[in-house]
C-alpha cells in the first residue's frame, strides 16, 4: 500500500516538493552561513559578495541550457544531479580554513548555483508531468504554490544558517547539512520515477 502510494502521481509529488523543500532550506542555511562565517573572518562586504559572484552567473547558464538537459535525460536525473552537485558544493567547504580562499569558495558556490537551479527547474517542470491531461489548467497553482513555498523555505533557511553557525559553527554546521542531502538525496535515488 504505502508504495503504490509512493508510486502514484500525488506520491510522485510529495517526492519532488519534498526534495525541492529540503534543497531551498539547506541552500538558504549556506548562503548566510558563508555570509556571516566570512564576515566574521575579516573579509571585506565586497570580498563577501564576490564569493556570491559565480553563484548567480553559474545559476544562469544553468537556466539556459537547464531545459534542454531535462528533455534530453530526464527532469529526475537532473534534480537528482543538482542534489548530488549541492552535496559536492559542501563538502567542499569542509577543509581546513586556511585553504577558505575567496576564489576556492567562488568555485563551490559556482556548484551550488548549478545545483540550485537543476533542482528548481526540475521541480517546476515535473509538476508538468505528474498532473493528468485533464488538469493542466491548474499547473500554474501548483507552481504558485511550489514557488511561494520556496520564498519561505528561503528565509526560514537564512534563519537556520545562522542558528547552525551559533550552535556548531561553521564546519559542523556544513557536516550537519552534506548528511541530511545525502539523506534526501539517496530517497531521491530510491524512490523518484
Amino acid at each position: 500500500m504505502r508504495t503504490s502510494f509512493i508510486q502514484s502521481p500525488i506520491g510522485q509529488y510529495l517526492l519532488v516538493t519534498g526534495n525541492y523543500w529540503a534543497f531551498t532550506l539547506t541552500d538558504g542555511a549556506l548562503r548566510m552561513l558563508v555570509v556571516l562565517f566570512f564576515h566574521q573572518l575579516g573579509y571585506s562586504p565586497l570580498e563577501v559578495a564576490m564569493l556570491f559572484l559565480f553563484y548567480e552567473f553559474f545559476g544562469v547558464v544553468t537556466n539556459l541550457v537547464g531545459g534542454w538537459l531535462g528533455a534530453r535525460i530526464g527532469l529526475n536525473k537532473t534534480m537528482n544531479i543538482g542534489l548530488a552537485l549541492q552535496v559536492l558544493a559542501l563538502a567542499m567547504l569542509l577543509v581546513p580554513t586556511s585553504m577558505l580562499s575567496v576564489i576556492y569558495v567562488m568555485a563551490a558556490q559556482a556548484l551550488s548555483g548549478i545545483a540550485k537551479d537543476l533542482n528548481k527547474m526540475s521541480a517546476k517542470s515535473a509538476i508538468k508531468t505528474l498532473l493528468p491531461e485533464n488538469e493542466q489548467g491548474s499547473l500554474y497553482k501548483w507552481v504558485a504554490v511550489l514557488t511561494g513555498s520556496k520564498n519561505a523555505l528561503k528565509g526560514c533557511g537564512f534563519f537556520l544558517g545562522g542558528l547552525l553557525l551559533t550552535l556548531f559553527e561553521f564546519r559542523g554546521a556544513i557536516a550537519l547539512m552534506v548528511a541530511f542531502l545525502l539523506v534526501v538525496w539517496c530517497l531521491s535515488l530510491l524512490l523518484l520515477k
